[in-house]
């Protein structure tokens, strides 16, 4: 007979052990957002800078925390190439574009791989969250690592998040992901605010729209589930070109048509919680 493999419901009991977990604000910040994809490669560290910087622009005092350990996002996308000051007990956010920024790749070189287990990946994150003198912001913007592995569990066992926003991208295959993703949050007790289709289509130098990686799939997976779907980001060059430069979009062109989609889904984090 053959042997069955346990459920996600399963797999997690196992994980949580039946513990009870007390989750910890982050210190220094009313509202904690995490940005989730539970897919690489779909856009998750761009829209969460942009997010950012989008809900500053109306007038919040914002937090960045990269808390992708294993693929840090945050120097490149924001070219900053200085680590941290820290008086010993803690350490202090990096100031670019009026936002406060904590990042692992502010503490190791750009090419060192993080070949860390668990408990360091834990310790990391108790750090980047009880020990870093964020002040006095409005919304800390928590850039995921993709997947729903131990970096997710143990961020939303133990860190009080207030809500978080699922990217994707509308293909099948990451869409596969993007329901495991729902279903962990879910059974984590974390606020799913919706699902955002990134890089949804294109339009051609014809004036057509081309959806190369499908067309709907993620309003139908949030429909699929009972969640918002907060809209499509259409794939534009200048959103690429402008982020490998450290100059994000919302940043430099502010009136570009993609800088006012990021706007508008700030107003709609605005309206969820003040």
């Amino acid at each position: 007979m053959k042997e069955q493999k346990p459920g996600l419901n399963e797999a997690m009991k196992e994980k949580m052990g039946g513990k009870t977990f007390v989750k910890n604000p982050i210190l220094g910040t009313k509202f904690t957002i995490a940005i989730s994809s539970a897919k690489g490669g779909v856009g998750k560290s761009t829209f969460a800078t942009n997010i950012a910087l989008a809900l500053k622009k109306i007038g919040f005092k914002v937090g960045i925390l990269d808390a992708d350990i294993y693929g840090p996002s945050l120097p490149k996308l924001f070219s900053i190439n200085k680590k941290p000051e820290s008086d010993g007990k803690t350490l202090t956010p990096i100031n670019k574009y009026e936002i406060q920024c904590m990042s692992i790749g502010f503490l190791t070189e750009e090419q060192t791989p993080m070949i860390w287990r668990g408990p360091m990946v834990t310790s990391a994150i108790k750090t980047f969250t009880q020990k870093v003198s964020w002040k006095n912001l409005d919304f800390i913007i928590v850039d995921m690592p993709p997947g729903t592995g131990d970096t997710q569990l143990t961020f939303s066992q133990e860190i009080n998040m207030d809500g978080v926003i699922i990217v994707s991208t509308p293909q099948e295959l990451a869409l596969q992901d993007v329901k495991r993703g729902i279903k962990m949050f879910d059974k984590l007790g974390v606020k799913i605010i919706g699902l955002i289709d990134n890089m949804s289509h294109f339009v051609g130098d014809d004036g057509k729209k081309y959806s190369i990686f499908g067309d709907g799939g993620v309003e139908r997976t949030a429909k699929e589930f009972n969640k918002e779907f907060l809209g499509k980001i259409p794939i534009n060059s200048e959103v690429g070109k402008l982020g490998d430069l450290g100059k994000p979009i919302v940043e430099n062109n502010p009136n570009h048509e993609i800088s006012k989609i990021f706007l508008s889904f700030a107003e709609k984090i605005k309206s969820t919680y003040l």
